[in-house]
């Protein structure tokens, strides 16, 4: 399932810059999680890597978009589609 950021979050800019797919942008308030590009770093990395940097914990599976590996794994394959082409 994709992560969301809650209202615990401070603003700290670490969790945006470590998310492979561009997912994480400043929201109106607190940063925020884009759930089509979050593919809680399957493809990229065994954890998802904004959790493992953020200092107060307030990034969790988001209920509202439940989905299994394989359908992440779909997911970054889509995201990432062609861009070995242009490198």
């Amino acid at each position: 399932m994709a992560l969301i950021i809650t209202d615990e979050c401070i603003n700290c800019d670490v969790c945006e810059p470590e998310c492979p797919n561009g997912a994480i942008s400043q929201g109106e308030d607190i940063y925020v999680i884009d759930p089509a590009r979050c593919t809680e770093c399957v493809g990229h990395f065994e954890r998802p890597q904004c959790v493992e940097v953020c200092p107060v914990e307030c990034i969790h599976p988001d209920p509202d978009y439940r989905e299994d590996h394989d359908t992440l794994y779909r997911k970054y394959v889509e995201l990432n589609a062609g861009r070995s082409e242009r490198a």
